[in-house]
């Protein structure tokens, strides 16, 4: 059975809001939440970028029976795998075991702040490969050095471990990252629709299968809001840097940089891509997607921090029932 999800956007929500909007989505029924994990928002509309640890070790505390993760965190350039593996030990102690690390490779915009510039991709999938290692070796809590391509780790140990351990997801696109991370991960993170991602990792020996042992979790923007007009006017505003596609917003630096890229795009371009306005069959039909591609799980992003509360209080509930049904 399907599970749904419900998206922290540190992007466009300060640390209080988030915590307000963890312990009512958990009240509406969503059987898992996310965070983004940014120093930047994609655009200046959006307004923020707190830190997804902090606010996280809130959550654990603020909730009780959803599952976390973060969607997703990079541990290469901002932040070293050995100082991930010590906070997601941690976050899982906090979290009595809800707690998923989810992994990627990284967006420019965060990561270029820390002045190691960007590699190409091939690096930063390597980077990620050699990253996962060494938080695996972390996670058993023996006493690690390493010396690899990317990384150096001088005789680290993770004190506080928990029982359950800390399953990662990956983040993959295209059969190039599937093959090389499928065996690495615990499950699939995917952000399109697409089957033939769950067809080719099941397919890498070595890999867990999806449905099985592993979980494919997706995300999908939604804007419901009573007044259609306006629920297209906030979606334009806030999300119209997400029609660039990955391979595009992976490599901008900065908001102005999206600003740019964006120039262009429509309201009405943005309304064809994201179901916008007060009908929940849409958005449901538009979520099921995921579900007929092969997905165990979906978390939806409602865009905007206008109107969360509302959505909370009276959508999500009802969404929730006709995506179960």
């Amino acid at each position: 059975m399907t599970s749904f999800g419900y998206t922290l956007m540190t992007e466009q929500s300060g640390p209080r809001e988030l915590l307000r909007y963890a312990g009512a989505a958990e009240r509406a029924g969503f059987d898992f939440e996310v965070m983004s994990d940014h120093y930047s928002p994609w655009l200046v509309e959006q307004g923020h970028a707190p830190y997804a640890w902090t606010t996280l070790g809130a959550v654990a505390q603020a909730t009780s029976r959803v599952g976390l993760m973060t969607y997703v965190t990079c541990p290469t350039l901002r932040y070293h795998p050995a100082v991930v593996a010590q906070k997601a030990a941690t976050l899982q102690i906090l979290a009595d075991g809800r707690f998923t690390l989810g992994l990627g490779s990284g967006e420019n915009l965060n990561e270029h702040v820390v002045g190691a510039g960007w590699p190409a991709i091939q690096d930063r999938q390597e980077m990620l490969r050699e990253a996962v290692e060494i938080i695996r070796a972390l996670h058993t809590g023996e006493l690690i050095d390493h010396r690899g391509e990317y990384f150096q780790v001088d005789s680290a140990r993770i004190w506080d471990l928990p029982e359950e351990g800390v399953e990662i997801g990956l983040a993959v696109a295209g059969d190039r990252a599937v093959e090389a991370f499928a065996p690495l991960g615990d499950h699939l993170i995917g952000v399109e629709p697409d089957p033939s991602l769950i067809t080719a990792w099941n397919a890498v020996d070595g890999a867990r299968v999806i449905g099985e042992r592993a979980r494919a979790i997706g995300q999908i923007p939604i804007c419901w809001d009573p007044d259609e007009e306006a629920a297209v006017r906030r979606a334009h505003e806030q999300f119209r840097w997400f029609g660039g596609g990955w391979e595009v917003n992976a490599d901008l630096p900065t908001p102005a940089g999206f600003a740019g890229a964006t120039q262009f795009v429509r309201p009405d371009d943005v309304a064809d891509a994201i179901p916008c306005g007060p009908d929940l069959d849409r958005a449901a039909e538009a979520i099921t997607a995921y579900v007929d591609a092969g997905f165990t799980d979906v978390a939806i992003v409602q865009i905007g921090d206008e109107g969360q509360d509302r959505f909370l209080d009276e959508a999500a509930g009802p969404l929730l029932e006709r995506l179960r049904s």
